[in-house]
């Protein structure tokens, strides 16, 4: 029996709050959040190699910035308006190098598609959608809804199921009688959390056929149970672990 070891094992300095994947460059882009030091940055890891292409990438708005997609290996981010206010604004773009290629904060996020980012000006009303050049910022054409589709993601998640749907003894007894179950290339993935002498924690389990190739421990001392706990891009399982460390494995 083979186990399986994580392809991508990266720690970061705060809590990931956020992920968006590339699926044109195959990037990760993660934004990490520090709340002591009200201190927000972005790390770029490549997929297909494991490589950091940049780490702790900080707006010159340190805290009020945010994640709205990636594109052709560029990081595009939004301001908030304030702190109490969700409202996004300004659009900042960052290369696969860390540094800022250009922003402009009369324009606002609307949506991504496979042709790039559609944006709007925010200083004309009613609104108007364009299609913007990724790398430059500059207004390609009006949005055209029937060609400027949404790209497809190649994401899947995990169903959420009874623990007899597996039909065989997992290494701990499931808490709250779910588990959150995926197959891909004959491997079952298994998520589940436990609950043992008044604490709450979450287990990852990859199973080829009757044999354990692969196990974590995701969170543990919990106070609720967690939503989804990974997800499959392509063949790369991706999942965090502790909050705070990205893990990564090829199958």
């Amino acid at each position: 029996m083979t186990m399986l070891l994580p392809f991508i094992n990266e720690q970061l300095s705060g809590v990931i709050w956020r992920m968006e994947i590339d699926s044109l460059t195959d990037t990760i882009f993660l934004e990490i959040r520090n709340s002591e030091d009200k201190n927000v940055s972005f790390t770029s890891v490549d997929l297909s190699n494991g490589k950091t292409n940049f780490n702790n990438v900080s707006a010159p708005e340190r805290w009020l910035t945010g994640i709205e997609a990636g594109y052709d290996g560029i990081l595009l981010l939004h301001n908030y308006q304030s702190e109490q206010a969700p409202v996004h604004k300004g659009v900042i773009a960052i290369d696969n190098k860390g540094a800022i290629c250009w922003s402009n904060y009369t324009y606002a996020f609307d949506h991504l598609s496979v042709n790039g980012p559609v944006l709007y000006n925010v200083q004309i009303q009613p609104k108007k959608l364009f299609l913007t050049d990724i790398k430059t910022g500059a207004m390609i054409r009006q949005y055209e809804p029937l060609i400027d589709i949404e790209p497809v993601n190649y994401i899947t998640v995990p169903q959420v199921l009874p623990p007899s749907y597996l039909n065989q003894d997992l290494p701990i007894k499931p808490y709250g009688n779910i588990i959150h179950y995926l197959e891909h290339n004959n491997l079952r993935i298994v998520s589940l959390h436990s609950f043992n002498t008044g604490q709450l924690k979450q287990h990852l389990y990859i199973i080829d056929g009757a044999d354990l190739v692969y196990e974590d421990l995701l969170n543990e001392d919990i106070q609720k149970m967690q939503p989804e706990s990974f997800i499959m891009y392509k063949n790369s399982l991706i999942y965090i672990k502790n909050k705070s460390e990205l893990k990564v494995l090829n199958l």
